[in-house]
């Protein structure tokens, strides 16, 4: 299975730290985000990376190479302009093949093991779930009901979809060239029962601000 690790994003909520530096390369706990995700996929038995990039993406291509360096090949698809999540995976099908492939966003940290998502998918994605954050403590995004992921509603245990997923290229069927969400498309799966999912058992830190940068930065330094 090949992985795909979303790094287009300009990371506006995270400056001045992201003004001469891309999200993905911002440092915590003295290491940069993308670093994590590389090590733990290539623990988990992952060999193959494709890596989006658009602001200032061609320092993230500098700086990770071809991936040598932590025992992977990683192949790029730069984008001119950001495509936003759907727009970007699709772009990216032709590295990704015919085959579900799994997709992190650059912008969490996790401890998560991506090893058990290699098993075989069932419909057209497998979302990872995260009990709903401080900064999206209500409403959540979809909840899970005998293992199938539906839309969120009103009185269920919503949970927040925690950027973590195996997707199947065939949930891109109809889709054209250009900026779109992910998320009509897997709403439109739901609807027909092709989505599975799982409650994540393990830290999950989505860092989108400086403050959450600053508690990764707290929490690893603990560890140290």
């Amino acid at each position: 299975m090949k992985a795909m690790i979303l790094a287009a994003g300009k990371g506006e909520r995270m400056r001045p730290l992201t003004l001469h530096t891309p999200k993905p390369l911002v440092q915590a706990g003295g290491k940069r985000l993308i670093e994590y995700h590389l090590e733990a996929l290539a623990k988990a038995g992952f060999s193959d990376i494709v890596i989006n990039h658009a602001w200032l993406g061609q320092q993230i291509e500098r700086y990770l190479g071809d991936g040598a360096q932590f025992g992977l090949r990683i192949r790029y698809s730069p984008e001119g302009e950001p495509l936003e999540t759907g727009g970007g995976i699709f772009k990216a099908l032709a590295l990704l093949g015919d085959e579900p492939f799994l997709v992190v966003n650059g912008d969490i940290w996790t401890d998560y093991d991506f090893a058990p998502l290699k098993r075989p998918l069932q419909g057209l994605a497998h979302l990872v779930m995260v009990d709903n954050p401080a900064h999206h403590p209500s409403g959540g995004d979809f909840y899970i009901q005998g293992g199938v992921v539906h839309d969120a509603v009103a009185g269920a245990d919503n949970l927040t979809f925690s950027g973590i997923s195996v997707l199947h290229p065939k949930l891109f069927e109809g889709c054209s060239a250009g900026a779109f969400k992910l998320a009509p498309l897997l709403r439109a799966a739901m609807s027909k029962g092709q989505v599975t999912g799982e409650h994540m058992d393990g830290r999950w830190i989505d860092v989108g601000t400086l403050e959450r940068l600053a508690q990764v930065e707290t929490l690893l330094t603990a560890e140290q």
